[in-house]
């Protein structure tokens, strides 16, 4: 992120070539989601007779699935409970419709693609503007139905900048 910052002049905007070069944020911004799924779960029809388990559900039932529940199973994801953006470094190797915080399939968001793209310029002025300071130590996070910090998100921001150029972190 630094990188991009430092090339651009004063005022400069991100282009679609600099949100390319931001990979290992989108992968970051993946396993955060993979954490903190922005939607709870939801209802889906059974189309026809499922064995799932030995246990029959007839067509025609309602099913709740919940997106937490896949996104946190080791079989899917080792090693669920550790932060590893490199989950992502082969998305093939997740099976369909096992990392969904978007949906999936005909359901997906169609607003996918510009939610990555106001999440990765949102991350890199964020990144390259403030320093960050986590206020509160003890934070997790609930579920009303969407994720909420327990102790809402109180973070002590600062410039980076020092007389209206760049300023590098330290």
């Amino acid at each position: 992120q630094e990188e991009i910052a430092k090339s651009k002049s004063a005022g400069e905007f991100l282009t679609w070539e600099d949100l390319a070069k931001m990979k290992y944020t989108w992968k970051v911004a993946m396993e955060t989601l993979r954490f903190f799924p922005p939607v709870f779960g939801g209802f889906r029809t059974a189309i026809k007779d499922i064995d799932y388990g030995g246990y029959l559900i007839p067509r025609g039932w309602q099913i709740f699935w919940v997106t937490s529940m896949t996104h946190m199973d080791d079989s899917i994801f080792p090693e669920p409970s550790k932060f590893d953006p490199s989950r992502f470094e082969n998305p093939t190797s997740i099976p369909p419709y096992c990392f969904v915080p978007f949906g999936g399939g005909p359901r997906i968001c169609p607003g996918y693609d510009f939610a990555k793209i106001e999440t990765l310029v949102a991350i890199h002025y964020l990144v390259t503007r403030f320093n960050w300071k986590l206020l509160c130590s003890d934070n997790f996070f609930s579920r009303d139905p969407t994720p909420v910090p327990t102790k809402g998100l109180p973070i002590q921001l600062s410039s980076r900048f020092q007389q209206g150029s760049y300023a590098s972190a330290s």
